[in-house]
């Protein structure tokens, strides 16, 4: 039960860090910026990054626009699984607690705003040609970054040791042969 705790503590905290800043961001920028107005510290950073205040009714990207309701409840079953699924996996597996606590704050963010801008989300990171973002969709990306990433290291050192001559080192279990599961 502690440990569960503990997880969920985890958990919460940094997802709710998450939430705060992309909700902290969002309403700096619905406040100070109009609709579709940008603004860049320096004039010679503009054309490679800006904020600019725009509105999503899709997916990341722009992607799926005018699904609003499909999200939410995509959300909200996101959501719920994470939350079910995240104290199940073990310490030593972190990459995948980090995606997933990265992924939750993401998708909470977001849903916050579907929920509270009429189904829309706001976003105001345009860097290059790059589509428009906010912290919720960085947290998202950086989540599946570090899902790769850690399945590749992953896979990488479970991957049998070889010999010179590219045989493996050691040999498999013999206990369960090809004749032995025919005599059976």
């Amino acid at each position: 039960m502690k440990k569960r705790v503990i997880d969920y503590l985890y958990l919460f905290g940094f997802a709710g860090l998450i939430v705060a800043l992309d909700q902290w961001t969002k309403s700096i920028v619905r406040q100070r910026l109009t609709f579709g107005s940008t603004w860049a510290p320096w004039d010679w950073l503009e054309p490679y990054a800006r904020f600019v205040h725009w509105k999503n009714t899709g997916a990341a990207f722009g992607l799926g626009q005018n699904l609003s309701l499909v999200f939410i409840l995509l959300t909200f079953v996101v959501v719920v699984m994470i939350i079910y699924y995240y104290p199940s996996i073990p310490k030593q597996e972190w990459p995948l607690r980090v995606a997933l606590t990265l992924q939750l704050g993401g998708a909470v963010g977001n849903l916050i705003d579907r929920l509270t801008q009429n189904g829309s989300v706001t976003d105001f990171i345009s860097i290059g040609r790059f589509p428009v973002f906010n912290v919720a969709d960085a947290s998202i990306s950086i989540g599946v970054a570090v899902l790769i990433v850690g399945m590749w290291i992953q896979e990488r050192n479970a991957e049998p040791a070889l010999d010179e001559s590219g045989a493996q080192a050691s040999e498999p279990d013999s206990s369960l042969s090809v004749e032995k599961l025919q005599g059976e």
